[in-house]
């Protein structure tokens, strides 16, 4: 059974323009990065933002939360800006029921060279085939319960709340 992928933009999908130094959405990045990943998951990607998460509304998540319990498929991966994945978690966490929804992002673009997204993508789509029906944000190689998790941005890593 396929994975869904949700896009929703975040740092994973920012590019850089070298002549002003910002920071800007063109499109997603994912079809590379599974590409390069040699993933074998079957997947079904759908782009439904392309925004920094700062700039989410509840409206924005609300459409999420409504692509999630649309979605033909059991299992859930959604792309989503750091800064507020927690929030956007918190909306999901109460509303989804029986799916895997798992939540992932990236400190570093993906087009910087440097960055983290690959691994978290590859461990994200492990995670959304292996974990029971929940809500979870998968960064850096570890697994969070949606209501267990908060971004600690003195040391640019998610951690549990207990």
């Amino acid at each position: 059974m396929a994975v869904r992928i949700f896009v929703t933009g975040g740092t994973f999908d920012k590019e850089y323009n070298e002549r002003t130094g910002e920071l800007f959405f063109r499109k997603t990045h994912l079809p590379e990065m599974l590409r390069l990943g040699r993933c074998r998951v079957p997947v079904r990607l759908s782009t439904l933002l392309m925004i920094d998460s700062l700039r989410m509304t509840g409206r924005d998540r609300r459409r999420i939360l409504k692509s999630c319990l649309r979605a033909k498929e059991p299992r859930i991966v959604i792309t989503h800006g750091t800064d507020t994945m927690v929030e956007t978690a918190q909306v999901l966490g109460p509303g989804v029921k029986g799916k895997t929804v798992v939540l992932t992002g990236a400190m570093v673009p993906y087009k910087f060279g440097s960055s983290d997204g690959m691994f978290n993508l590859g461990s994200a789509l492990s995670f959304a085939q292996i974990l029971p029906p929940g809500v979870y944000i998968a960064m850096n190689g570890k697994c969070f319960s949606w209501n267990d998790v908060r971004k600690n941005k003195s040391k640019g890593e998610f951690e549990s709340l207990s």
